[in-house]
């Protein structure tokens, strides 16, 4: 989503490039963010997302059971019922490796 403009209209590369050299020349502070790492083990991570499709497969049926009848043959309807039809016990039954020298 881009930032809201400061002014009635959009600046020039120019204009831009004058006030970026001009609050550097006044000292101001740079801010630069960055996402922060995601330090989870990748057994964690797996049980994460694996949770997650469950609850996700849960709305889903949800979504389902709320949908009207004359919707039921749509495609809507069939891929909602895939969805639910997914059998996400196998993937929660899996335990991943520890990994190298924590077997």
């Amino acid at each position: 989503m881009p930032r809201p403009s400061i002014g009635d209209r959009a600046m020039t590369d120019a204009e831009r490039q004058a006030r970026y050299r001009a609050a550097r020349a006044a000292g101001a502070a740079v801010i630069r963010t960055r996402p922060q790492a995601d330090r989870r083990s990748r057994s964690r991570r797996w049980h994460a997302a694996v949770a997650e499709l469950a609850a996700m497969q849960a709305e889903y049926a949800a979504w389902q059971e709320a949908l009207a009848e004359s919707l039921h043959d749509s495609a809507t309807g069939a891929a909602l019922q895939a969805i639910c039809d997914l059998d996400l016990t196998e993937l929660q039954a899996v335990e991943p490796p520890r990994g190298f020298g924590r077997d």
